[in-house]
């Protein structure tokens, strides 16, 4: 078994997956990889072939559109049930570039959450709608007002969890689906004294397959965190 898990929810990326999949695995970072899908196109199929000359590719298949961090949350307790040290989440999209996950692992400690940080100085944001900078910059601004970690970016799904700071999360207590999963976790992960670190990325506006960002998660997004206040603060 490798040292790291790298989790990828995806939700019709057949253009996507086995490149993203092949990508991380040259990259020789002792990695397995876990793709948990809710969508209803050849992704599937794709991955099952694929697991034919992978044998740390692991696949779990959901019915019906459960939302990326549910999808989440599902391969966290999987990495914690087995003997993971470092758990990664990573879009399917080419949204997340493979190619900085070296640098997200060499500041990764068991009790630490790396985060590629849209916001910290020398990141970049490639080809993103202005309606979607503002909201991003809106959430992530209203955010840190109300939960106060101090980190600049609480909606980017691109992390490196240290086993130790996942284990002092407690996964009932989580109530949404979407990304604002996020939010919650880093919140939890913040009270009960986990180190946070931030890094430039560059984030690429998806150029295969469609986006499931939805008006539903913008509203969630922004109702949920009062509840994340309330219920944990």
């Amino acid at each position: 078994m490798a040292k790291n898990l790298v989790i990828i929810p995806t939700y019709n990326e057949q253009e996507n997956i086995v490149r993203l999949v092949e990508t991380l695995f040259k990259l020789n970072l002792d990695l397995d990889i876990l793709v948990i899908d809710d969508g209803n196109d050849r992704t599937t199929d794709l991955i099952k072939k694929k697991q034919a000359d992978s044998a740390n590719l692991y696949f779990i298949k959901r019915v019906g559109k459960a939302g990326r961090g549910s999808a989440v949350l599902e391969g966290l307790k999987f990495g914690l049930a087995k003997d993971y040290q470092y758990l990664i989440e990573i879009d399917a999209d080419f949204s997340h570039r493979p190619e900085e996950l070296p640098s997200l692992l060499t500041l990764a400690a068991p009790n630490t959450l790396v985060i590629g940080s849209r916001y910290a100085k020398g990141s970049k944001i490639v080809n993103w709608p202005l309606k979607r900078r503002i909201f991003s910059r809106l959430a992530n601004f209203y955010a840190d007002l109300i939960l106060g970690i101090g980190i600049r970016d609480y909606t980017n799904g691109y992390r490196v969890y240290g086993r130790e700071a996942l284990e002092k999360l407690d996964f009932d207590k989580i109530k949404a689906s979407g990304y604002i999963v996020l939010s919650e976790i880093a919140y939890q992960l913040f009270l009960k004294g986990v180190e946070f670190r931030e890094t430039p990325t560059v984030f690429v506006n998806r150029r295969r397959g469609v986006s499931n960002f939805s008006i539903k998660e913008i509203s969630e997004a922004f109702l949920s965190v009062l509840r994340i206040k309330r219920d944990l603060g």
